[in-house]
């Protein structure tokens, strides 16, 4: 209370009033200041009277007049919970053009920027939060969303992200402007080769480019799973699947490989597999001009690369993986049906996105965008739990955990 000392009498007085005024609406809110919450957390710019209003009468169960046009163009309002509150602020515009924006892109980069240009990752990724699409299949479906109709005057190209910076540039809305269609019609990707997010032209600019392919599984692993390899670290699993290009005694310890690279090179490299016939293809140095390659039948050659690191290690000569993690600690991340074997980026993508672990990824990222904190308590982490049960026993629906996130925030 330094800062008050300094003041005036009087002015100590006016801020002290302040201050408990401020703390008093942090505790106790009305059914106007709720709705003006979710609406600021949900797209970030202010409702309008009227907005606030047909909001405020969703909280209250209001349905009455002057409050029944609130429901037109709305397919969302039902008009007597606060939950319709919340999915008649994510209609604004700015829920899809800001906040679904920002809080995607970071995936679709190293750097984990969310400034970066948009991109058919983040344009896919809002799509299908926009139709409810099941989440669940953001890692293995043939889906792409592009932009058409009016304003829209660029195409999707392979090797070029200017579609998708012409619709962030021009300021068009994306809440109407994407339209859904296939990687496989679009790109000319086969069906079998497609995976979601995973063969977008952002995540091979981003993940496949030079490298060895490890790094699309490491930050797969850390958007949709929450954690990075250091977290999965378990040196109890079977190395038959360490390539060659692992030393097995680096600087010249084993000990350093045996307590410490296996953990995480056990079960990445039997999982890394299914990216073996992928590359971020370019020319003249230029990578942002280079387009992604599927090459069916032949492993690229950044899978076989160093190998007199370690001559007896695993040569891949194919797509196909195991998932060590299965057993061992990491069968925490419940893992759900399935054999923990197979071939190609799109079934390893399914057996990622039907954990558990997978799961609560999302809900606590959304938790956070939305609350602007992670849950720390045990009520958050009940609702936590209880929002994971929903989002996985009702479709995998992300838009409905924006509305659970939305009306738990909302005060008292």
């Amino acid at each position: 209370m330094t800062f008050l000392k300094r003041q005036p009498k009087t002015l100590q007085t006016a801020i002290s009033l302040v201050l408990v005024l401020s703390c008093a609406n942090a505790a106790w809110a009305g059914s106007r200041e709720q709705a003006k919450r979710m609406h600021d957390r949900l797209t970030g710019v202010l409702p309008t009277n009227a907005v606030l209003s047909c909001m405020q009468a969703m909280i209250d169960g209001n349905n009455n007049s002057p409050y029944t046009n609130c429901d037109s163009g709305n397919p969302y309002y039902t008009g007597n919970n606060t939950d319709s509150a919340a999915k008649y602020a994510m209609e604004n515009n700015n829920f899809y053009n800001v906040t679904l924006k920002n809080f995607v892109t970071p995936w679709t980069n190293e750097e984990q920027d969310k400034f970066a240009p948009l991109n058919d990752y983040t344009a896919t990724v809002i799509g299908m939060i926009r139709d409810d699409k099941p989440f669940n299949t953001v890692l293995s479906a043939d889906i792409l969303y592009v932009g058409s109709g009016t304003g829209v005057n660029t195409t999707y190209s392979n090797s070029s992200n200017a579609h998708y910076e012409q619709l962030e540039n021009d300021g068009l809305n994306l809440k109407t402007v994407l339209t859904e269609t296939t990687q496989s019609e679009t790109t000319g990707l086969d069906t079998s080769a497609t995976a979601g997010i995973i063969t977008t032209r952002a995540a091979g600019r981003a993940f496949f480019v030079d490298g060895t392919n490890r790094a699309m599984f490491r930050f797969t692993m850390m958007n949709h799973l929450c954690n990075d390899l250091e977290q999965f670290n378990d040196i109890t699993r079977v190395a038959d699947r360490v390539r060659q290009d692992v030393s097995r005694s680096p600087g010249g310890d084993s000990r350093i490989y045996m307590n410490n690279c296996l953990g995480c090179h056990a079960g990445m490299d039997g999982l890394a597999g299914a990216y073996a016939y992928y590359e971020w293809s370019y020319t003249n140095d230029t990578p942002d001009n280079g387009s992604l390659s599927y090459t069916a039948g032949t492993v690229q050659g950044k899978h076989l690369i160093n190998e007199n690191n370690f001559k007896p290690g695993y040569i891949t000569t194919d797509d196909s993986w195991v998932n060590y993690w299965r057993a061992g600690p990491n069968y925490l991340l419940g893992w759900g049906a399935g054999t923990g074997i197979g071939s190609g980026a799109k079934s390893m993508g399914q057996e990622l996105a039907n954990t558990e672990a997978f799961a609560q990824c999302q809900v606590k990222k959304v938790f956070k965008a939305v609350c602007l904190r992670p849950p720390v308590d045990s009520t958050d982490r009940t609702q936590i739990s209880t929002m994971v049960s929903t989002f996985k026993g009702n479709g995998y629906k992300m838009k409905q955990v924006f509305a659970d996130s939305a009306v738990y925030c909302k005060g008292q």
